[in-house]
């Protein structure tokens, strides 16, 4: 697996994410931190409380990097993919969502050198 410096597209970030993220305890909180900022941003767009749009990203946030700290002991690939971990932290919620991440932790971690 490449090192988070050398990605240079998309496809070589997932497995690094995913990887990040191997323990339940931090997809649980990545889940429960993406699915409520997205719950936050959805009210605050129906009731035009719009200038309350960075508080919305406090539970994402801040769940995330509580696991990654507290759970997975990394640093959040945020810091340096912050576009790619965005929407990385969607693709995991979808697979969660289906049933099929778990499937996709097997995948690439049996895959890693």
């Amino acid at each position: 697996m490449m090192s988070p410096n050398e990605m240079k597209s998309y496809s070589e970030f997932w497995p690094y994410y995913v990887a990040e993220h191997s323990k339940p305890a931090t997809r649980a909180l990545h889940f429960a931190g993406t699915i409520t900022a997205t719950t936050c941003l959805v009210l605050l767009f129906v009731f035009g409380k719009w200038y309350w749009f960075p508080l919305a990203f406090v539970p994402g946030y801040g769940a995330a990097w509580i696991a990654h700290f507290l759970v997975e002991h990394n640093r959040p690939a945020t810091f340096k993919y912050p576009l790619w971990s965005f929407i990385s932290d969607y693709r995991m919620v979808g697979l969660m969502l289906v049933g099929k991440m778990k499937d996709e932790v097997v995948r690439v971690t049996s895959n890693r050198p």
